[in-house]
């Protein structure tokens, strides 16, 4: 039996360790019979080495997603090694220190234009940068983490995740016309390169110990994974600008 993602290109961002949704998300893709691109920065060596431990070998090419030099070269270079994009995955964020950890209200707007730049404009910068290879439509899928609620420590980035699931929204309405669908995965805690870098990280995450209905496991990505790689396939054909939340169902519960 074929896999769900047999014959599909496509396009992965942020595999930066083993850990993170984003490597499991490349490795099942691969497993279900996509032929996967690799992106990264700021050391593509890095992402080199973790790519090694997947299944079949995959290309890495450095993108910065604020560089438009970058960008503007993107779809030449997977043209030439997937001739054509299904799908594309945002696992991409980042914060300044000074946007993290409590310092919410004396966050310098250049901070915060920093957070906003590369974790949720760079949807939009992305998704245009591989527009010209998605010529048969397909799936952008992006991460994201509940931007309903103000989380402990987590600070500018919880607007940066806010504009991010506002910008997929705007996107599915203006994408939808060319077939492409666009949606995100708003998963649970996972201890990845992204958690190392929130102070009190373990603050933020002990809330799952005691509210999510089904027990979650910080050192587990693969049920975010398999949320990812079941939105880009065509089982959800109709499915565009949605949340499918993957946390164990803590977005459920009051208190």
């Amino acid at each position: 039996m074929s896999g769900i993602l047999e014959g599909k290109r496509v396009l992965i961002t942020g595999v930066l360790m083993e850990s993170s949704i984003a490597f499991h998300t490349a490795k099942l893709a691969q497993e279900q019979g996509a032929e996967i691109i690799l992106t990264a920065f700021p050391r593509p060596t890095l992402t080199e080495r973790i790519a090694r431990k997947l299944p079949k070998p995959t290309k890495v090419i450095e993108l910065d997603v604020t560089n438009d030099e970058h960008l503007g070269r993107l779809a030449d270079v997977v043209d030439e090694e997937l001739g054509g994009l299904d799908g594309v995955v945002h696992s991409i964020g980042f914060a300044p220190q000074d946007a993290l950890g409590g310092n919410f209200l004396n966050t310098p707007f250049e901070s915060v234009a920093t957070a906003m730049h590369v974790s949720a404009y760079s949807l939009k910068s992305l998704t245009m940068a591989c527009l010209p290879l998605m010529q048969n439509g397909g799936s952008v899928v992006g991460l994201t983490f509940d931007a309903q609620y103000a989380w402990p420590q987590y600070d500018w980035m919880g607007p940066a995740k806010a504009a991010l699931e506002a910008t997929s929204r705007y996107m599915a309405r203006d994408l939808g016309k060319q077939n492409i669908r666009c949606n995100l995965v708003s998963a649970g805690p996972i201890g990845s390169m992204a958690a190392k870098s929130i102070p009190g990280f373990a603050e933020l995450a002990s809330v799952w110990d005691s509210r999510a209905p089904l027990e979650w496991d910080l050192k587990d990505p693969e049920p975010a994974g398999r949320g990812v790689v079941a939105l880009l396939s065509d089982w959800f054909p109709k499915t565009t600008g949605e949340i499918v939340h993957v946390d164990g169902g803590l977005h459920a519960i009051g208190a």
